[in-house]
């Protein structure tokens, strides 16, 4: 989609006006998207939350809106157990052709969200779609406002489908559910905005892996918004993958809302992307959660991965735990920036936050910035940041047993950040990431 050469920073990427064909609800959120996307514009270095994420590409290029994909890849799609509920997403609509849901578990259920809008079967829609982030509590001193984001208001604007993973309440869904998006474009810029809801009601468990892949041979921009509603003792483990070509761009929204005794465990694993962005907020809405949000990172070449999140302690009795492990080789950036808040009635909250880097050549560049801001006076909280390279030792260990250098670094290399992919409890995603894992650190051949 053409767009007028502005000042970069007053540019924007869409402008949709409403559409008779859709609810009221509809129209009023991608209203909102196009305000704050276009009050907005594009960041530049002088946002103090974009500093260290070049944008001046995604700002002068014309993106046009990726047309529905092919029916098949000669490569095939990323695909962890046989026996998984498996969707398959191209361009950011549903392809059933390539999905194989197979016979659905009782309590799941899985709908395009344009079915959904069409067949008037939006009540889970109407009433969380695009509500997930941050708010505002009344309970805090002072008033803690989200920052508006606005490439998920890009995304509000600009979807025209999605995918509804809806759990009932009570419902154990032992199936993994296996979510594949698939970026295909042109030979011209194309941009996708992919979109998914998953709700797991109170009493319910759910696992389930979020994959973002690209094919075909034309620059493209993956714009995907996520938001997880995980009700009053519900559990769910969300695994996201974002393996995308050298090439592609990935700048990603990722929110969660929590009610009271629930658990959300998650992991962001990226590999891929010359330039790749997630920002992750998880927003505690209940006394007696538990959250995990850990992640690994793994740059090279010219890659510039940047990872923001945001956790929100709003209620009491709150448990948190994050690790991010980040490996940068070559000339690749890499960038942390982890925030926790413990708002004013979070009393016994135990939130622990941990950042460590590695820098395996002179031209790599790692930037950490973790934050903590507590408002509450009954709490555990540590975080923590840390820089550093191969230790001489236990590489001399590994070489005087006859291991080649390169083979020897790969191992420990794969050791740092193997860790956090241990507690990962779904054991074929586990293995696959593993594997993946070593294939990115080029074992054989570094």
């Amino acid at each position: 989609m053409s767009h007028d050469r502005k000042r970069y920073g007053d540019t924007t990427l869409g402008n949709q006006e409403p559409s008779a064909n859709e609810p009221a609800w509809l129209n009023e959120l991608r209203a909102s998207g196009r305000e704050v996307h276009g009050r907005l514009g594009i960041p530049t270095p002088r946002h103090e939350d974009w500093k260290y994420t070049p944008l001046r590409e995604v700002a002068e290029t014309d993106w046009s809106p990726a047309e529905p994909g092919p029916a098949l890849f000669e490569e095939p799609l990323p695909e962890f157990d046989s026996g998984a509920v498996r969707i398959v997403m191209v361009n950011g609509r549903l392809d059933r052709n390539l999905s194989n849901p197979g016979p659905l578990p009782g309590g799941l259920r899985i709908a395009s969200i344009r079915d959904e809008i069409h067949s008037g079967n939006d009540a889970v829609l109407r009433s969380t779609l695009g509500r997930t982030g941050p708010k505002p509590t009344q309970t805090f001193d002072r008033q803690i406002v989200p920052d508006e984001h606005t490439f998920a208001a890009l995304n509000d604007t600009l979807f025209e489908d999605g995918l509804v993973v809806y759990v009932a309440e009570g419902a154990k869904v032992d199936p993994l559910i296996e979510i594949v998006h698939v970026s295909h474009g042109g030979p011209e810029p194309s941009l996708v905005v992919p979109r998914i809801l998953i709700v797991a009601e109170a009493g319910s468990r759910c696992k389930l892996v979020e994959t973002y892949v690209t094919r075909g041979n034309g620059p493209s921009l993956t714009v995907p918004v996520t938001e997880v509603v995980v009700r009053t003792g519900a559990d769910v483990e969300h695994v996201r993958l974002q393996d995308e070509d050298a090439g592609a761009l990935h700048i990603a929204n990722w929110q969660t809302a929590q009610e009271s005794g629930s658990t959300y465990t998650s992991f962001n694993v990226c590999f891929g992307g010359r330039l790749a962005r997630v920002d992750q907020g998880i927003w505690i809405g209940g006394a007696g959660t538990r959250t995990r949000l850990d992640g690994v990172v793994v740059a090279n070449g010219d890659q510039h991965m940047d990872n923001h999140t945001r956790l929100d302690h709003a209620f009491p009795s709150g448990e948190s735990f994050e690790i991010y492990k980040q490996i940068a080789d070559d000339r690749a950036h890499v960038v942390f920036n982890g925030k926790i808040f413990v708002h004013q009635d979070a009393q016994k909250t135990d939130a622990k936050q941990t950042n460590q880097a590695l820098l395996l050549a002179p031209g790599a560049v790692v930037d950490s910035k973790p934050q903590l801001e507590i408002f509450a006076d009954d709490v555990k909280c540590t975080h923590g940041a840390t820089v550093g390279q191969l230790e001489d030792l236990p590489l001399f260990y590994l070489r005087s047993r006859g291991m080649p250098r390169n083979r020897a670094e790969a191992v420990l290399v794969y050791a740092f950040a193997a860790d956090v992919l241990e507690e990962i409890t779904i054991e074929p995603v586990r293995k696959a990431l593993e594997a993946r894992l070593f294939e990115k650190l080029a074992v054989a051949s570094r």
